[in-house]
């Protein structure tokens, strides 16, 4: 993206389509990482990768029911997408707070055969919308996972514009510590919803990480602010920074200047023992500052390559649907469906509510932006 010519060629694409094409694909990504559970759940990329060119390629693919049902992940997308759309402009933001924990309470119910993560059920069980306080739970040493992540990418279109970045810091930790109230769970939240914002800017991909390190101050200083659980938050909050800072120093990036640096050999076996690297537990993608960071490496490395992009970020030996349904987010706020071979989308389940939710986010950054002119 640091390309003047991709440049142009991307605001050749209504801004409407980019926000339809960031929440349809998200879910694309999201069915083609899980296919059902088996590849989400399968250590080799090597054999995902195998069995999807006995398929007939990423281009045959219909991605549709019975055989790709979307996961949790985009679920619960759509849970935060409708809970902003509910609040509306309303000012009072503690509302869009009760909204989101009521949506995602309700979304739980349509978890069959889509694999819930075991931190998000137990966790959001516990929220009380319509009690005082029934949205803090307590600080969780073991709250570092993705769950927070995949559900919060639809937070950069609600609040896409620079002079945004105070409400989006705030929305995406307070809609990721309702279930991960940790720094690790709800900062991947933040880079999920940062880097849509990005996207939608029209921002050169190789800043993004020097962008997210900016942000970070600002976002533990609204953790210090708000007074809760702040010693538990201030010691575990390095883990995520430090992180993507050797991430980014690994990639050349640290400065947001250089273009990314990748080693010659980067086949599927090579990222896929490059991805567990990054990883907390040996799970490449499965917590909040590795989920990001997969995806973002994706799309570094793809462009506006979609079928490189799906191979990179979606079709890995690790957690490939929570890699992919942030990937695949961004690429459609750049990119539009440009590229993607219609048999990926045109089917894919819940296509209407993603659409529907993108075009209702569109009119509300719209409006806000009219708001600001008056």
């Amino acid at each position: 993206m640091g390309d003047s010519a991709e440049q142009l060629n991307m605001l050749k694409i209504p801004m409407k389509v980019r926000y339809e094409a960031a929440m349809v694909l998200s879910g694309v990504g999201d069915a083609l990482g899980y296919k059902n559970g088996s590849w989400e759940f399968c250590k080799s990329g090597k054999a995902i990768q195998e069995e999807l060119k006995s398929l007939g390629g990423l281009e045959k693919i219909k991605i549709k029911l019975p055989n790709w049902m979307i996961s949790d992940d985009t679920v619960m997308h759509l849970a935060t997408a409708e809970a902003l759309i509910k609040h509306g402009t309303r000012k009072d933001i503690s509302l869009l707070y009760t909204d989101l924990a009521t949506k995602y309470k309700e979304c739980m119910r349509d978890m069959k055969g889509r694999a819930p993560g075991l931190t998000c059920m137990s966790e959001l069980h516990r929220l009380r919308p319509l009690v005082k306080d029934g949205l803090n739970i307590p600080f969780n040493a073991r709250g570092g996972g993705c769950g927070a992540c995949m559900r919060a990418m639809c937070i950069g279109l609600r609040y896409p514009k620079e002079e945004d970045v105070s409400q989006l810091i705030a929305v995406a930790i307070e809609s990721g510590r309702m279930s991960h109230n940790h720094p690790t769970g709800y900062l991947g939240a933040l880079a999920a919803a940062l880097f849509t914002a990005y996207a939608i800017q029209g921002k050169p991909v190789l800043e993004w990480g020097c962008g997210l390190m900016d942000v970070l101050p600002k976002a533990l200083q609204y953790v210090k602010d708000q007074g809760r659980d702040v010693k538990d938050n201030i010691e575990k909050w390095d883990y995520f920074k430090t992180s993507w800072e050797k991430y980014l120093a690994l990639r050349n990036l640290t400065d947001g200047k250089s273009e990314p640096s990748f080693p010659a050999d980067y086949g599927i076996e090579a990222r896929d023992k490059f991805y567990k690297t990054l990883s907390f537990s040996g799970t490449a993608g499965s917590s909040g500052h590795d989920a990001p960071m997969i995806a973002y490496d994706a799309l570094l490395c793809a462009g506006n390559d979609w079928e490189k992009l799906c191979k990179h970020a979606a079709l890995h030996g690790g957690d490939s649907d929570s890699t992919g349904v942030n990937a695949c987010c961004w690429f459609g706020a750049l990119y539009g469906f440009q590229g993607v071979p219609e048999c990926n989308y045109k089917k894919l389940e819940y296509k209407k509510r993603l659409i529907d939710c993108a075009d209702k986010l569109y009119a509300l950054s719209q409006n806000e932006a009219a708001d600001g002119k008056q």
